[in-house]
């Protein structure tokens, strides 16, 4: 936030923290802060103002404090020094430095030397004194005392050419004359007051004239309207007012230490009438102006109010204000500024708003893509969040698996439906696990069904041994499954295809990835027809890993619903690969040949690289004529009967990995809406 303020004990933290990279002191870091925050107060749009405090550098010191009451009018919370120079019998020139702040004094010397340097072209050196106790300030303060050292030379490049020297010089010539016929002007006064004593009240209503002993000899009218006592014989100024700033004890000797200071005195609420006693003191605001001749102090002040709301507090009206006092525009202008700054704090608040909603906005737009990417394959999803039309594709071959429980009618039928949810849940967790180690893809589950499928939608040449090896350890977790009524493991059947399937999204309101084809019904028919507790092979997938290091059993021909007499084997194991590589657990993890060709978390444009690529191999792979191909054999493999020939599906013969254009095939084209997301 742009008004935001920060204690100094983080100030202090982070300055020690600098101190600790950079191998400095603190003094260093704090003098280099100063002249940074020089700098940085000048591009904050302040030069103007810094520029105009004073023709030279101690009028500029000497206007510090006024310029720190002014900017008090926007930033309300701070706590800014105060400023006096004091020069000695000797030529001395001090610098005295208030603060509240303990342990910042080191920022005044990098300040003080890059005012002097840009603004007046003079070099100063700064030196602490002394750090006295001081007495004269309330609670614990810090009293630093500088010794300024200033040369009148103006600063020059000793690199500049002799000529832009001589220029230089010239300038500094003309400043110096300036600034002598300035100094060597001589005013004229009257020989008397032109002006009486009710007039001058009357044009002056806050003003207030006292002597040595802080005795009040004369006042404007409004003041002595709002402060009743003053108007008493004898009346002294400590028993009406208390001094603000500078915090200082009320005497003429404090006055006359701090005669450039500006000086905020308040009223006690004792003296003030009864009827307002109850509002907010009444602050005045002026400069301390010591008559010799009279041997008396004037206080020539006007009300410190910043907002139409504290001149309603304290009972007052813009006529109560001197026309000529500028404290009328001051009230104004600042109404209209706070104005300004509240709707820039509002801004503020919105736009972190806006950033806080952007941000959960994003984190619901992960979730919303990770559950689109858990239903749909990655590229698939990412065309959908494109706008794009996802149309049907054919994939020459590739594995399908299905498996169920066994019994799992009888175990619904005992058990409560929480329980069956728990086991499933705890099945297909291990499942869903699995699919990752092999990088297979989860198609759907239903009831107890749940379908795999390797090679699709990303084509692998390992697809029929990834899915034999998702079947190993399917097997091996459905074990560490409890039958919920037995207590024993759970027993599942799987059965394995490989063939030609058509793949394409399915719905609009719920997309789906689905496949079509004579494979997905005889995967179907193989895990229908197993045995619990082993897995079922099709003589074609047998044929993919019969020459790979897996153990398979011939079951013999059997009946096969719709497909007739089948020659069917028994996946019992994997050779080379231990249960923990084929579980995926321990850090030698089951690797594949073709592992470096996968795309897995991939950008969006390495998985439409990876398209192309693919695009590209299926024209070449075009003039094959087999569906069932080896995954390193290009031998085919045996021919389909004769009803497998005459199915209508036998022209799905080709991979067509673009999903962009429809797919030309004796098969009905699914032309799948997308759903657009976001």
């Amino acid at each position: 936030m742009t008004y935001e303020i920060y204690d100094d004990i983080i100030t202090i933290r982070l300055v020690q923290e600098a101190c600790k990279m950079l191998d400095v002191s603190s003094e260093v870091v704090l003098k280099l802060f100063g002249e940074y925050f020089f700098s940085f107060c000048k591009m904050s749009g302040y030069d103007a103002m810094l520029r105009t405090l004073g023709g030279n550098l101690i009028e500029f010191i000497e206007n510090l404090d006024a310029l720190h009451s002014y900017l008090a009018l926007s930033y309300q919370e701070m706590n800014a020094p105060s400023f006096r120079v004091e020069r000695t019998h000797d030529g001395r020139t001090l610098l005295h430095y208030y603060s509240d702040r303990k342990g910042l004094h080191h920022i005044v010397p990098g300040i003080i030397e890059a005012v002097a340097k840009d603004f007046f072209g003079s070099k100063v050196t700064m030196s602490i004194l002394e750090q006295p106790e001081e007495a004269e300030r309330t609670g614990k303060r810090e009293h630093v005392i500088f010794l300024m050292t200033q040369t009148s030379e103006r600063i020059k490049d000793e690199t500049q050419a002799k000529e832009d020297d001589g220029r230089e010089q010239r300038e500094v010539v003309d400043m110096v004359e300036s600034e002598s016929i300035l100094h060597a002007f001589c005013p004229s006064y009257p020989k008397r007051l032109w002006i009486d004593e009710r007039s001058f009240c009357n044009a002056f209503p806050f003003h207030i004239v006292f002597d040595q002993d802080l005795i009040v000899k004369q006042t404007g009218v409004n003041i002595q309207k709002f402060v009743p006592g003053l108007q008493q014989a004898g009346i002294r100024l400590d028993e009406c007012f208390s001094v603000v700033h500078p915090e200082v004890t009320l005497n003429i000797y404090s006055i006359k230490k701090f005669i450039n200071s500006q000086f905020v005195l308040k009223t006690k609420k004792e003296m003030l009438p009864q009827r307002i006693q109850n509002q907010s003191m009444l602050k005045l605001r002026g400069q301390m102006v010591w008559m010799e001749s009279l041997q008396c102090m004037v206080y020539l002040c006007s009300p410190k109010l910043r907002s139409l709301q504290e001149l309603e507090e304290r009972g007052l009206h813009l006529a109560d204000i001197a026309q000529h006092d500028t404290t009328r525009d001051l009230i104004l202008l600042n109404q209209q500024r706070l104005a300004e700054i509240e709707l820039s704090n509002q801004l503020e608040r919105k736009k972190e708003e806006l950033r806080i909603l952007s941000r959960h906005l994003e984190i619901e737009k992960k979730k919303t893509e990770t559950l689109l990417y858990a239903m749909l394959p990655h590229h698939v999803a990412i065309q959908l969040k494109e706008g794009k039309k996802v149309e049907a594709g054919e994939f020459e071959v590739c594995t399908i698996l299905f498996s169920d429980v066994v019994t799992f009618t009888n175990i619904c039928a005992a058990c409560e439906p929480i329980q069956i949810v728990n086991m499933l849940n705890a099945m297909y967790s291990k499942f869903d696990r699995l699919t990752n180690v092999h990088d297979v893809y989860k198609v759907e589950t239903i009831g107890d069904a749940y379908m795999v499928v390797g090679g699709v939608p990303i084509p692998k040449d390992t697809h029929a041994e990834r899915v034999a090896n998702f079947a190993l350890g399917m097997r091996i977790s459905a074990r560490e499954v409890k039958n919920p009524i037995t207590g024993q493991p759970i027993q599942i059947r799987v059965g394995l295809h490989t063939g030609p399937v058509l793949a394409g999204v399915v719905g609009e309101k719920m997309p789906r990835y689905c496949l079509f084809g004579d494979t997905v019904n005889t995967a179907s028919r193989m895990e229908s027809h197993g045995v619990p507790d082993h897995i079922h092979l099709s003589p074609f997938t047998y044929s993919v890993l019969k020459d790979k290091q897996f153990d398979i059993r011939e079951r013999g021909e059997i009946q096969v619903k719709g497909k007739g007499l089948m020659t069917t084997y028994f996946l019992l194991q994997n050779l080379e690969l231990s249960e923990e590589q084929i579980m995926g657990k321990g850090e030698d993890t089951c690797v594949y040949r073709d592992d470096h060709k996968e795309v897995t978390q991939a950008t969006d444009d390495q998985i439409r690289e990876v398209e192309e690529e693919r695009k590209s191999a299926t024209k070449e792979q075009n003039g094959s004529s087999s569906p069932y191909l080896s995954s390193d054999d290009p031998s085919p493999l045996p021919v389909m009967d004769s009803s497998a020939a005459d199915s209508p599906h036998h022209d799905v013969l080709h991979y067509v990995p673009d999903y962009s254009e429809p797919v030309k095939t004796d098969l009905p084209v699914i032309n799948s809406r997308l759903c657009t997301l976001l």
